[in-house]
């Protein structure tokens, strides 16, 4: 097979995917023929060839996908208008605290903040998908050990954590309230106070969210 037809079936594959696609998985589609290099560097080559579109090619934690464009945002919203997302402060601060600090424990999130986080805020991101308990530390009480995970990533379209903004100081801990969080789901976005103290009852869990920048056929 040719290079032109190789990028071809990668194209087709990944603007019908429903999800990222990783590398191990875009090599199936030529039965293992090609190797990882090769692959990586035809999707650089695809990356380059949709340069001028109003749709990219990106690379996130869990693959490659196609998205729009965040430009693009504001005629799309026209014809699938989505409701702002809707995160207290509590939930952007204890979100940032684990992504820049993990893994860490509940009593390190108040540490940094200052106040007690309530536990359904922590509920909450666990529920979207954001973050997960990976352990616990071996100290009294053995407490639970928060990370963030590959979902969150992909939720933001980066592929690591060295993408996310510079944090340099707990005065910074909204430092995700600019980033194109997507709009949370029913049970994500209960209603808290700027506390994370909750107003209304938690509702049944919800699939998924689909990104709302993701590009499909």
């Amino acid at each position: 097979m040719n290079t032109l037809d190789a990028k071809r079936v990668l194209e087709t594959a990944l603007i019908c995917a429903q999800q990222p696609l990783a590398v191990r998985e875009l090599r199936a589609l030529f039965d293992d023929a090609l190797g990882a290099d090769t692959i990586k560097s035809l999707l650089e080559d695809l990356q380059n060839d949709w340069t001028q579109k109003g749709v990219e090619l990106v690379q996130v934690a869990t693959g490659w996908r196609f998205q729009s464009r965040p430009q693009m945002r504001e005629y799309l919203d026209r014809i699938h208008p989505e409701k702002p997302p809707k995160y207290t402060r509590a939930t952007l601060e204890t979100l940032a605290i684990i992504a820049y600090r993990q893994p860490c424990t509940r009593g390190d999130m108040e540490d940094i903040r200052g106040v007690t986080i309530n536990s359904l805020i922590l509920k909450q991101l666990e529920d979207r998908g954001w973050v997960e308990v990976i352990g616990h530390r071996e100290s009294a009480g053995r407490p639970a050990l928060y990370a963030t995970t590959r979902q969150f990533l992909d939720d933001l379209g980066v592929a690591s954590l060295d993408q996310l903004p510079a944090f340099e100081s707990p005065e910074q801990l909204t430092v995700l309230e600019g980033l194109d969080l997507p709009a949370a789901s029913p049970q994500a976005s209960m209603s808290l106070d700027e506390d994370g103290e909750p107003q209304e009852p938690l509702l049944p869990p919800q699939d998924g969210p689909p990104s709302a920048t993701e590009f499909s056929a």
